[in-house]
């Protein structure tokens, strides 16, 4: 039972100000805030009309709202041992990370996606460059560590040179004139597991090239989530690498041994959500009709069904918001139901107070774009035991 104290009823009174004047410090839209806070569908009108004075919100709408955080979560550590930049940051996935290590400070980051930008900020205190494509070389700041994620692009075959210069055009050539610039210590950089086998092997083989002419000893590395403690099946690709001249040692490094512990998907699900996340009995019809069809054909099962018990999900992807068919959640009595953001980021290893503070659909097309957070930190955690060497 909520009690009205006496600094609740006055604000209560206020209530359209002090909802209007929050929103406006966290530069979110009615929107954001409505779903940052779970609030049900069409809950943007409500707080619209709260902020008219049309109605007032209850006491625990209220509280909700004025408690949403507004204090940065993971500042920069201060008296790091070594320095990084955050290339095709996202949402600090791969930052977040090394930043739980509690020894690396960032000094650089790049993203152009507005609505990531907003989340990095609100979680990190510092605001992305922008295209990485229109920032000079020069205008990076020295660091021990570059991190960052590319598109999977072919190169062009022109020459077979395979090297730096087939790289021009691409967004791995950002990264790589980065390097060739800066000379960090040692890089990690994330994809799909499909660079493998990308162009026929032919993409690997540049970036592989690439790397090595620019005085770089590189590892290959592929993991699911899974094994690292959170309840989903997402194999990615890792690519680890120091520059010889400066890390002589650079075959100390041991790749991280998975702690493969037992985790359900009950681990990430909330008790309470609300209806809107139940997809729609059309959307359910639909899902089923192109599973049969699917089965009929032998290409699979046209989506994916999970429950508490369920040991793991399928991968998440940026394309979840669409119909959520990659991941459904089983539900007594009624259609199934999508996962809810926050329990997106904890399919990602993000901690619990990591801030939310865009739309449903933006956060999902973000935790589908990031990376799984704990093998980012495990594999920063053995990076750091070779430069400690060096």
């Amino acid at each position: 039972m909520i009690i009205i104290t006496q600094n609740v009823a006055l604000k209560l009174n206020h209530s359209a100000e002090l909802i209007k004047a929050k929103r406006l410090r966290l530069r979110m839209t009615q929107k954001e805030l409505a779903d940052a806070v779970g609030m049900p569908k069409y809950g943007d009108r409500t707080i619209r009309r709260w902020e008219c004075g049309d109605s007032t919100p209850s006491a625990l709408e209220l509280t909700s709202i004025l408690n949403f955080p507004e204090t940065v979560p993971f500042a920069s550590v201060k008296n790091a041992d070594y320095t990084m930049i955050d290339l095709f940051a996202g949402i600090g996935g791969t930052r977040l990370g090394f930043h739980l290590t509690g020894r690396v400070r960032p000094v650089f980051s790049s993203e152009i996606d507005k609505f990531s930008v907003k989340t990095y900020e609100a979680n990190f205190g510092d605001t992305p460059a922008g295209d990485i494509r229109q920032i000079e070389a020069e205008e990076v700041p020295e660091h021990d560590i570059l991190v960052g994620g590319f598109p999977c692009q072919a190169f062009s075959r022109a020459g077979l040179r395979l090297g730096f210069e087939d790289t021009r055009g691409t967004l791995f050539f950002e990264i790589a004139r980065i390097m060739k610039a800066k000379k960090p210590k040692a890089f990690l950089l994330e994809n799909v597991k499909n660079l493998l086998s990308h162009d026929k092997g032919h993409t690997i083989e540049v970036i592989k090239n690439t790397l090595a002419d620019l005085g770089y000893h590189v590892e290959i590395l592929m993991y699911s989530a899974k094994d690292f403690g959170v309840p989903q099946h997402r194999e990615r690709v890792y690519l680890v690498g120091f520059l010889k001249d400066k890390v002589p040692n650079y075959d100390d490094f041991e790749a991280p041994v998975p702690p493969c512990n037992p985790v359900s998907v009950g681990d990430i699900l909330e008790k309470d959500t609300d209806e809107k996340y139940t997809i729609s009995d059309a959307l359910w019809a639909g899902h089923q009709r192109r599973r049969r069809k699917n089965i009929a054909k032998g290409n699979g099962f046209g989506f994916g069904l999970v429950d508490a018990e369920s040991p793991y999900t399928n991968t998440i992807p940026a394309r979840y918001y669409k119909d959520g068919k990659e991941i459904l959640v089983r539900q007594e009595g009624k259609n199934p139901r999508k996962l809810t953001p926050r329990e997106c980021a904890r399919l990602q290893g993000f901690p619990e107070n990591y801030i939310i503070p865009v739309s449903d659909t933006q956060a999902y097309k973000q935790f589908g774009n990031s990376v799984a957070v704990p093998v980012i930190h495990a594999i920063a955690d053995n990076m750091l035991k070779v430069l400690d060497k060096s």
